[in-house]
């Protein structure tokens, strides 16, 4: 259950769920990494969260609204899904790359994503809402045989890789 904001700002609103770095972190690796459970995150962390963190932040983010998680019976991994509110934080993550490209220098292969969501304009943020959709809830995107964005971004991370 979200607990009441401090004040009835919208901005503050927004900052009490994304403002803490690990959580926008665990986002960002189940959005562009399509890694849904607890172990695939804590291996796939290139900040290397602790495990401690990590959970607490998905507890966080399901509490919020923006993560659900599936009942795991004994012997099987819980499975992380982004709700429609965890989805539309895509153009939020989309501007602080943005951000980060213009005012940040980084490593190639990990600035490949932001530069190729900038360049492909809101068209492709569109898309990509449209698969995280279809990944995390099941909605069918609307044009099934338009390229995934997921696929886009993987051919260039893969080329930024290589080069």
């Amino acid at each position: 259950m979200p607990s009441a904001p401090r004040s009835g700002c919208a901005i503050n609103a927004a900052v009490e769920v994304l403002g803490d770095p690990w959580a926008v972190l665990v986002l960002r690796d189940i959005m562009f990494g399509n890694r849904r459970h607890f172990r695939e995150l804590l291996a796939g962390s290139e900040e290397g969260i602790a495990s401690n963190i990590l959970s607490s932040r998905l507890k966080r983010l399901t509490e919020q609204g923006l993560l659900s998680r599936a009942t795991a019976r004994r012997g099987q991994r819980a499975l992380y899904s982004l709700t429609e509110a965890g989805i539309q934080v895509l153009p939020i993550m989309v501007a602080l790359g943005n951000w980060g490209l213009d005012h940040r220098d980084g490593d190639k292969r990990l600035r490949v994503r932001a530069e190729l969501l900038r360049d492909g304009g809101p068209a492709l943020i569109e898309a990509m809402m449209d698969e995280l959709r279809e990944i995390h809830q099941g909605i069918p995107r609307p044009d099934p045989d338009a390229p995934r964005p997921s696929e886009q971004l993987q051919t260039a991370y893969a080329a930024a890789v290589r080069d």
